[in-house]
């Protein structure tokens, strides 16, 4: 089921209350992500706002410059196995949906015999980058139906953040769903976005073994700089993958924070939280994260 297919049946359920709506798409994503799961050999599991985008562009510009596939061409799909049979098929997914199709919210079940990428990020941080997606990037309709209680309201970082339709609930109950479920796992490999930032050549070496894609050292030297920061930034504002490629947004914003590619920074939360603020929200990481991605207080971010 395509995107188009999935609105029409939304906008034939118009009548609905919008919860009633939010659940029936959530459902349809849910059961078409479900499909693209069972047919993966290799899935990445990704926090929103976690650096998925980068660490696409970096898998993919290893294989462009491997198999000679073009450079808009974005691994996440059966394209690239199906051009080479030896490469693994590879899924992505924000884990916000199958669920909700299968049931299994909690247990994983639903990834038993698949191997996962699972990249993670600082809860305080993906709080600020999904504030500026939600405010300046997502689409209305998306909006109204996954943040009902939000629509038409204006909110400053820290309302959204704290809000139980914003972010920081929803990322906190995602790791720790995951945390649950690691030990009956099989081979899972836990990314932190703070470590791929501050040594990128050495992690995603680790992740191109994991993928068993055998990358070399200039391989993985190239893709690093071809996926720095402020290339993105140039992709984005250039529209390089085309201009109504989901990857970026569109090159015409009013405000650098409008972007999908922001700043990559570790710990910029801080600039958006007053003190007051940052402390209630450590408390609350403190009270109810898993203490094993290191994001507690005391664990350290870097």
């Amino acid at each position: 089921m395509n995107k188009r297919i999935r609105r029409i049946i939304l906008s034939a359920l118009f009548f609905l209350p919008v919860e009633k709506r939010a659940a029936v798409s959530r459902w349809l994503r849910g059961m078409q992500e479900y499909k693209k799961l069972q047919k993966a050999d290799l899935v990445f599991v990704t926090c929103p706002k976690s650096g998925r985008t980068w660490v696409r562009i970096m898998l993919s510009r290893l294989l462009q410059q491997r198999h000679g596939f073009p450079p808009t061409a974005i691994i996440g799909s059966t394209s690239f196995h199906r051009a080479h049979p030896s490469l693994p098929v590879i899924f992505f997914t924000h884990d916000t949906n199958i669920g909700n199709y299968t049931g299994n919210r909690d247990t994983k079940a639903d990834y038993d015999g698949k191997r996962v990428v699972l990249l993670v990020r600082d809860p305080r941080d993906i709080a600020v980058s999904a504030y500026f997606q939600w405010k300046h990037r997502m689409d209305p309709q998306k909006r109204a139906l996954h943040t009902p209680a939000l629509e038409g309201r204006e909110l400053s970082v820290y309302e959204f953040a704290t809000h139980p339709d914003g972010s920081l609930k929803k990322t906190i109950d995602m790791l720790n769903s995951w945390d649950a479920a690691l030990p009956r796992m099989g081979d899972v490999l836990i990314v932190r976005y703070e470590d791929l930032r501050n040594n990128p050549v050495d992690w995603l070496q680790q992740i191109a073994d994991f993928c068993g894609l055998k990358p070399t050292p200039d391989g993985i030297a190239d893709a690093v700089d071809y996926a720095s920061l402020e290339n993105m930034k140039k992709m984005e504002q250039e529209a390089a993958f085309g201009a109504d490629s989901r990857r970026f947004s569109s090159s015409k914003q009013e405000t650098g924070d409008a972007y999908k590619v922001r700043r990559g920074k570790v710990g910029g939360y801080e600039d958006y939280f007053t003190d007051e603020q940052a402390a209630a929200i450590d408390d609350l990481i403190e009270g109810t994260l898993a203490r094993g991605y290191g994001y507690n207080q005391g664990t350290g971010t870097q």
